[in-house]
């Protein structure tokens, strides 16, 4: 992190030595709300606008929020619009992608991101947001991993106020329970990561991750055992998972499995992956396809120990 990195993007060299950390938020800031994936229920946006706003934020609502083509919230160039409007806008303080589902990678290349170098905001979301992740991540500029408008609803409160705490500053510092599959130990550094299929998706792009010295975080839903595996093989084979400092195992959420039973847990699958390995590793962290989904800031230091009874986070 603290190494200068060059690289090309938009025609442009650009030289980014460490992470860059957007404003946080204060009463009175402007939220733009906007999907880069699949479409919204005008039901669920009247819900999440008044939780932003006895929060004490302003809202601004995405020109094609509503809009509709097949699964996705309007075209590619219309999502990419609503994304590089909220990027460009400067009354706009934050972004706060309303859902996942897909489509945010086909979007990847009609954005141009760079302005957030210089002017940095947060841009907040999980699951196939986790694309834009990977893109912010590359510019080294922090973004948000957490809750979704679509899940305010069904949020715990301690979800909801951990969104807050990010977006606002305040230290995030989680307390859970051990697992049987945890690895002892602590680490410091970049986290990283987000969704396991996206991360996945991304190998070989431009926008692949590199992970040597940071804290990976992953979590996934719905998938089938046998995927997970050849996932975690594919980091394994390409290195992913050598030079780690510290891993971190989200919400492995409703796994499938095939007739002929694939013989391991999804955590067990991870488990086999890094074996070889001796960084500290937690199964069970509260975030990811949850109710009780914690925030994490990607890009930004952070820290995780893991005890006999008891893993310990900060950030």
């Amino acid at each position: 992190m603290n190494s200068q990195r060059a690289f090309i993007r938009y025609g442009h060299l650009i030289l980014i030595q460490n992470s860059i950390i957007p404003p946080y938020l204060t009463q009175g800031a402007t939220v733009a709300l906007i999907s880069t994936a699949r479409k919204i229920d005008v039901n669920d946006i009247d819900n999440a606008k008044n939780v932003l706003e006895l929060r004490g934020y302003n809202v601004h609502i995405g020109k094609h929020l509503l809009a509709e083509y097949n699964q996705f919230c309007g075209t590619d160039a219309q999502r990419a619009e609503d994304l590089q409007n909220a990027i460009n806008n400067p009354t706009v303080d934050a972004v706060l992608c309303f859902r996942g589902g897909y489509g945010s990678v086909r979007i990847l290349d009609l954005v141009d991101f760079t302005p957030l170098i210089t002017k940095p905001k947060w841009i907040g979301g999980y699951s196939d947001v986790t694309a834009i992740h990977n893109v912010l991540n590359g510019l080294s500029v922090a973004s948000l991993h957490g809750t979704m408008p679509v899940n305010f609803a069904n949020n715990t409160t301690e979800a909801l106020n951990s969104l807050f705490d990010a977006l606002e500053g305040n230290a995030l510092s989680y307390a859970f329970d051990d697992h049987e599959l945890n690895r002892i130990g602590s680490a410091s550094g970049k986290l990283i990561g987000g969704n396991l299929s996206m991360l996945y998706s991304l190998c070989g792009t431009k926008y692949d991750l590199d992970t040597s010295g940071c804290i990976l975080f992953i979590e996934d839903l719905d998938e089938y055992l046998y995927h997970v595996d050849r996932m975690m093989q594919n980091f394994k084979l390409g290195g992913k998972l050598n030079n780690l400092k510290g891993l971190i195992v989200g919400g492995m959420t409703d796994m499938n499995d095939n007739d002929t039973p694939f013989g391991k847990s999804c955590e067990q699958i991870i488990q086999e992956a890094i074996s070889l390995f001796d960084y500290p590793v937690c199964f069970g962290f509260p975030a990811g396809h949850i109710n009780d989904n914690r925030s994490l800031k990607f890009g930004v230091n952070a820290t995780l120990n893991v005890e006999k009874d008891q893993v310990h986070f900060f950030q």
